[in-house]
Parts: structure tokens; sequence; C-alpha cells
């Protein structure tokens, strides 16, 4: 029964990975940028939606407010940190991903301070009784955004005018271009998508446990990474893969007492075995690069 318990508690915790992951993913299949500030729109989202509690006792309203403000804040991350880089080299991104991250933690201290904020308006309590199983409220509400994200974002990207250019762009970016595509308007949107994701995630976590800091996002973002990168970055339907599996071997790693303090060992070091074995992650494709 606990095994039941802990691979649905994996489940839930892997949707969340999956929904930050897929930020990562996407930004990197069309932008070819690692967004390593992702994990901290996490961060902001929450602070967003404090905000809104404060002014008005309505978390759904908070809710939407905080996926608006995290949807216009990677719009203009892109914009601003990241377009002018295009071209550059990927160690330029990478310093300039790690800047945009610590300034946004920076920020969010001077303004908020560095006590933990309760949002307590958040949390969801209360289980689901079925004989001696128990699922929080909070599990299954997080099941359930997972997969309504997931369905939605693929029948988006598959059917929609913006996801079939985004496929084009992630395909060839050039060739797009020259096919009337406005490649910087499709990369915004990519950026804006993936920091809705990071919003819901980030209420997904708080409504769990209501402790909001300026680093809520950071080790989440770590392993939503990890998570991409295990399902092949660049891959949707891998980003959701790794995080569905990153999530449930966390769960069960932490159900047993023995092994429980090495989980994140056993995360990374499964990560590694995978890109041993399968270097492009499980469902991502070897790319070769023409000369």
């Amino acid at each position: 029964m606990n095994f039941i318990v802990a691979i649905v508690n994996g489940l839930s915790l892997g949707g969340t990975y999956a929904m930050i992951a897929i930020g990562y993913t996407m930004v990197y299949g069309i932008a070819k940028m690692l967004n390593f500030a992702h994990g901290d729109v996490i961060m902001v989202g929450g602070y967003a939606m404090y905000i809104t509690l404060l002014l008005m006792d309505l978390p759904i309203v908070a809710i939407l407010f905080a996926v608006l403000f995290c949807m216009i804040l990677g719009i203009c991350i892109e914009r601003f940190a990241y377009r002018p880089l295009r071209g550059a080299s990927p160690l330029a991104v990478l310093i300039t991903a790690i800047g945009v991250s610590y300034l946004l933690q920076s920020l969010s201290q001077i303004i908020f301070g560095s006590a933990p904020k309760m949002l307590m308006k958040l949390q969801i309590s209360g289980f689901v009784a079925m004989g001696e199983l128990r699922i929080a409220y909070s599990t299954i509400l997080t099941l359930a955004l997972t997969v309504v994200v997931m369905v939605a974002l693929t029948l988006f990207v598959k059917y929609s005018r913006t996801g079939r250019a985004m496929i084009a762009v992630s395909e060839d970016r050039d060739a797009a271009r020259l096919m009337g595509v406005n490649t910087n308007a499709i990369i915004a949107v990519t950026f804006a998508i993936g920091s809705a994701l990071a919003a819901v995630a980030g209420y997904c976590m708080l409504m769990k446990s209501p402790s909001l800091a300026n680093t809520l996002g950071a080790m989440p973002g770590i392993k939503a990474f990890t998570a991409a990168v295990i399902g092949g970055i660049g891959s949707i339907p891998g980003a959701m893969l790794g995080g569905i599996l990153l999530g449930i071997i966390e769960s069960v790693s932490l159900g047993i007492p023995a092994i429980a303090p090495f989980t994140d060992a056993i995360e990374f070091s499964i990560l590694i075995v995978i890109l041993l074995v399968k270097p492009a992650g499980l469902l991502g494709k070897a790319r070769r690069e023409k000369v």
C-alpha cells in the first residue's frame, strides 16, 4: 500500500518537474539556448501570487495573475537578455543566464526580505481515503493540472499555426525565416509558454508546502533540467517522460529510510548512467552538425 502511495505521489511530483522541464526543452529546441534562469521564474510567480493575495482574497485571481506576470517576464528576459546574444558563444549565453538568475533572486530578497512568506490561502489539505489508501487532494489536483497542461500543449503544438511554426523554427531557423515565419515572435512565444508553465508548477509546489522564499525555484529548476536531459533536451515528450521518471524515483527513494538521505545522489547518478548509454536522452535524437 505504501508503494502505491509513493507511485501516486511520484506521478504528482513528476508532473511538476515535467511542467518546468518543458520550459527548458522548448527554449533549447527552438532558440538553442539553455535558460538557467527558468527555475527562478517559479519564485517570481510565487511572489506574484503573494502580492495578489495581499490585495484580494482570491486564490484563482492570484494564480491567473502569476501566470500572466511570468509570461510577460519570460518575454522580457528573452528580449533584453538573450536576443542580443544570438550567434554569441554558448559560454556567453550561460554566463548571462546565471546572471539573470542571481538578479531575480537578489531583487526578490531586496523587495521582500529573506524571511519566508507563508501562503496558507494556497494550501490544500485533506485527502481521499480508499480503504487503507489515502491520497492527498493536492496530489490529485497536481495530477489533474499536469494532464490538462500536457494535453493542451500537445494539441497546441500539433494543430495550431503558431505550434507548427515553432516546429519549423526548431528544425531550421533560417529556412523558417525564408518561408515568412517571424522567428523573433516565435521564440518570444516559446519563452512566454515556458514561463507560464513555471508559474503553474510554482502553484503546485506552494499548495503542498506554502513556504515562499527567494530560493524556491533553485533545486526544482535543477531537477527539472535533469529531467529534460534524461528525456532528451529539445523533446517535449522527452521532458514529460523525464519529469515523471524523476518524480517516481524521488518519491520511492524518500519512502525507503535506508536510501532516503541519498535521494539526490541517486537521481543524478541515474542521469549519468542514461547519458552514458544514450547520450541524446531517452527520446532525444542525435543531431549531425553540418559543415
